[in-house]
């Protein structure tokens, strides 16, 4: 059956509204957000003047990779903002993580940060993927050292003991809307949070573009953190091993970057990033993709088992990048 592509893209998006797609109910969780509700007001969380951001024109990269690209970008020199479906839901994947850590560090001291974390075989086979957490079942790991995993090498066991220490996904929920998301919406731990079928209406761990660029601005160069707890959390990201091929694959030599990647069911390919041009102020960047292009939605939608692309999230920085260039001319 062929689907209509604008009501898809209403479900997906900002247009949401409550009511039933051809496949299915869409899914809304009580007290939290309404699939597709956006942050009610991007300046009051990132601080920025009252500027209307860019739409950029990104569906060639959709059709060259065949799949659904949204982008949101803010020069925080120049306040310019920069947008694709930017209020378009996607699976968020690993990228809660730099959110996770973020909102630990936001409600434990600095000295909580030294606390030994002790876990079981059962805490590694529940998160599956374990490479640091692995090593140190026996003895357990530092608050510091978790975090250290988590961030540079996404170890799925550490962001569900992140999670325990947070009081459950609810608990990052609560840190979030209280700095002004109204839309992600946090629901499992790993490794259940990768898999959502957004043609289904399911909101579950899902964010937008535009809601993840304020959440990590907020986390890393504004005040949801102190000064010393900001350069924690941007060390570990920069130090990241898992984003070579993503965000800074699209940027100038030379450039820093600071990013978290995520990848789950149906496609998805995300990345979200601090970069420092040479001569400039921070850029924030978030980049969230999937395999449901038109062509894909059209033919029932993408598999769940459907490959990823980082080449998708490179060429569109590439282009963010040229666009936050252009403007300042």
């Amino acid at each position: 059956m062929k689907m209509n592509i604008s009501n898809v893209y209403k479900v997906l998006g900002t247009a949401a509204v409550l009511g039933q797609l051809a496949v299915g109910p869409i899914v809304s969780h009580a007290d939290t957000v309404v699939p597709g509700k956006q942050i009610q007001n991007f300046n009051k969380v990132t601080n920025t003047s009252q500027k209307a951001p860019n739409n950029i024109d990104l569906s060639g990269l959709e059709e060259k990779h065949d799949a659904r690209l949204g982008v949101f970008a803010l020069d925080t020199g120049t306040n310019q903002m920069i947008t694709y479906n930017g209020d378009d839901r996607f699976a968020y994947a690993s990228t809660h993580k730099a959110l996770a850590v973020g909102a630990l560090l936001q409600t434990k001291s600095l000295a909580d940060l030294d606390q030994i974390i002790t876990y079981t075989q059962k805490d590694l086979d529940q998160g599956v993927y374990h490479p640091i957490t692995e090593k140190y079942v026996n003895t357990g790991m530092t608050l510091r050292d978790l975090c250290d995993a988590v961030l540079r090498y996404s170890d799925n066991t550490a962001d569900n003991l992140i999670f325990k220490l947070l009081g459950g996904p609810s608990g990052l929920e609560k840190v979030l809307r209280g700095i002004g998301d109204t839309v992600t919406n946090p629901k499992r731990i790993e490794p259940e949070l990768n898999v959502v079928n957004l043609l289904k209406g399911e909101t579950q761990d899902t964010s937008t573009p535009k809601a993840m660029a304020a959440n990590l601005q907020a986390f890393t160069l504004r005040n949801a953190l102190s000064e010393e707890k900001r350069a924690l959390l941007l060390d570990w990201m920069k130090r990241n091993t898992t984003g070579d091929e993503a965000i800074r694959a699209g940027v100038p030599a030379g450039w820093e970057v600071a990013d978290k990647t995520g990848k789950g069911s149906y496609g998805t390919r995300n990345d979200i990033a601090v970069i420092w041009p040479e001569n400039g102020k921070p850029i924030i960047l978030a980049v969230m993709s999937d395999r449901n292009s038109k062509k894909a939605i059209d033919s029932g939608g993408a598999s769940e088992n459907a490959s990823s692309t980082n080449e998708l999230i490179a060429d569109a920085t590439k282009e963010v990048m040229k666009a936050l260039k252009d403007n300042r001319k």
